[in-house]
């Protein structure tokens, strides 16, 4: 770490500690690994020095938090991730199976879409994105499907439905698929 970043360590485990109780609250679960965990919670904090927010560890953020909003912990990938692999890109979360020893993982294929192969839409493409938008509350094709948590009734945008709702804390499988 650089000289420019006077991280306590006291800092990192009260930091940990927080963290994990955050996600055993929401039915997520930290890398059981402490050392490991520590030093990404270190990078976060140096990231949170260096950019105003918890810049993913593990991937190239690029200082415009605009920019960079998918891959501020806990990342947009991180279900997704946890749901194929066992555990996120960086491994800070981890799954159930993992956490008990059921499940090793491996290397995680990044998600995050090449930021440089974007274009911007044309005109056109934005003025007929912007008049769709104004037709309705789910207008054309959306880019996740939705998932609703039949017990309290949350919602989710995203490929598959989190693995313990966030709200009530039920299980992946009492989640339906709502648009």
């Amino acid at each position: 770490m650089s000289k420019n970043h006077k991280i306590s360590e006291a800092a990192v485990d009260a930091l940990v500690d927080k963290l994990q109780l955050e996600a055993e609250a929401s039915g997520y679960h930290l890398n059981p690994d402490r050392e490991f965990t520590r030093d990404l919670v270190r990078s976060l904090m140096v990231n949170q020095e260096r950019y105003g927010y918890w810049a993913c560890p593990c991937r190239l953020a690029s200082g415009d938090k605009a920019a960079d909003l998918d891959i501020i912990c806990p990342c947009d990938y991180r279900d997704a991730d946890l749901n194929e692999h066992g555990a996120c890109f960086c491994a800070l979360y981890v799954s159930q199976e993992v956490l008990e020893g059921r499940k090793r993982t491996g290397s995680i294929p990044e998600r995050r879409p090449n930021r440089r192969a974007r274009t911007r839409p044309s005109p056109s493409e934005y003025r007929a994105a912007k008049a769709e938008a104004a037709g309705g509350v789910f207008p054309g094709k959306l880019s996740q499907p939705v998932w609703r948590c039949k017990v309290c009734g949350y919602l989710c945008a995203r490929a598959e439905p989190p693995g313990v709702c966030p709200i009530c804390k039920a299980k992946k499988d009492r989640f339906e698929r709502f648009v």
